[in-house]
C-alpha cells in the first residue's frame, strides 16, 4: 500500500490547491450527503458522517456547503439525489490491479466514463470478482508528522486500540486496522491529543507489482484519468514505487 498511499497524500495535498479542487469539493459533499442519508445526519451517532465532514473541513469545503449536505442527506432539506455505489474492476499497464468505487445517480454514464478512461489510458475492464480478492477491507488513518508524533509514540497510542501497523510515508503515517476497528483508532489518537488528516476503509491489496519510472507515469496517468469523472469517488490499485522513483517524478 505504501506506494499508492504516499502518492495519493501528496497528490491529495496538490490537488487541494489546483484546478481540480472544485471536483475534490464536489465528492466530499457527495461523500457526505449519502453518509447522511445511510446512518442519520447526527455527527454523534453517525462515525462515517462524522469522518467525511472532518475530511472536508481539512480540506477547508466551505461550512455552508457541508451543513446543507447533511441536511440534504438527513432529509431535513428538499433535494439531493439518489447515489448508488457501484465497484468496477480491471487492469491497468504492467498489469496493476484496479478497483473503481464509484457514487452516482446514473448507473449508464459511469460505466461510460470508466470504461472511456480505462481502454484510453491502457487498461482494460475486468470480470467482477477477477480482481476484487487481491484486496482487503481495511480502516486507513493518515496522521500527520508534528512535533513530538512519531512512528513509537503513534503506536503506543493505537495498537490497543485495534491498529495492525503503523507505516511511515515521508510526511505522514498511515495507521492500518480491521475496517471495524478504525473509529477506536481514530478515537484513541484524538484522545493522546494527535491530529489526523483522513480516516477511510479503503481496499488495500495483499500483493503489489513493483513499478518502474515509466510504469509509475502510466498508472498516475490512468488514476488521473478515472478520478476525473463525477462518478468516480475513490480509485484503489497494487501497485508500489520506491521513494526515488515518486522523488524522480516529483521533480
Amino acid at each position: 500500500m505504501s506506494g499508492h498511499s504516499k502518492w495519493a497524500t501528496t497528490k491529495h495535498k496538490k490537488a487541494v490547491i489546483d484546478a481540480k479542487r472544485g471536483k475534490l469539493f464536489a465528492k466530499m459533499i457527495k461523500n457526505i450527503e449519502v453518509a447522511a442519508r445511510t446512518g442519520g445526519a447526527d455527527l454523534s451517532g453517525n462515525p462515517t458522517l462524522y469522518d467525511a465532514v472532518q475530511k472536508a473541513k481539512k480540506a477547508s469545503v466551505p461550512n455552508d456547503n457541508i451543513d446543507r449536505a447533511i441536511k440534504r442527506g438527513g432529509g431535513l432539506e428538499a433535494g439531493g439525489a439518489d447515489y448508488q455505489t457501484i465497484m468496477y474492476e480491471g487492469y491497468g499497464p504492467n498489469g496493476v490491479a484496479v478497483l473503481i468505487e464509484c457514487l452516482t445517480d446514473n448507473r449508464n454514464r459511469a460505466a461510460s466514463d470508466v470504461r472511456v478512461a480505462m481502454t484510453r489510458n491502457g487498461g482494460s475492464m475486468a470480470d467482477p470478482g477477477s480482481v476484487s480478492y487481491l484486496f482487503n477491507r481495511k480502516g486507513v488513518v493518515i496522521v500527520p508528522k508534528a512535533e513530538g508524533v512519531d512512528e513509537d509514540k503513534v503506536l503506543d497510542v493505537v495498537l490497543d486500540a485495534g491498529a495492525e501497523e503503523v507505516n511511515d510515508l515521508g510526511e505522514a503515517f498511515e495507521v492500518l486496522s480491521e475496517a471495524g476497528d478504525m473509529v477506536a483508532v481514530r478515537t484513541a489518537l484524538v484522545d493522546a491529543g494527535i491530529d489526523y488528516d483522513s480516516a477511510d476503509a479503503n481496499f488495500v491489496p495483499s500483493m503489489q507489482v513493483e513499478l518502474d519510472a515509466e510504469g509509475a507515469r502510466k498508472i498516475f496517468k490512468l488514476i488521473d484519468a478515472l478520478e476525473d469523472s463525477d462518478d468516480v469517488q475513490n480509485v484503489f490499485a497494487n501497485f508500489d514505487v520506491s521513494d526515488e522513483i515518486m522523488a524522480e517524478l516529483d521533480a
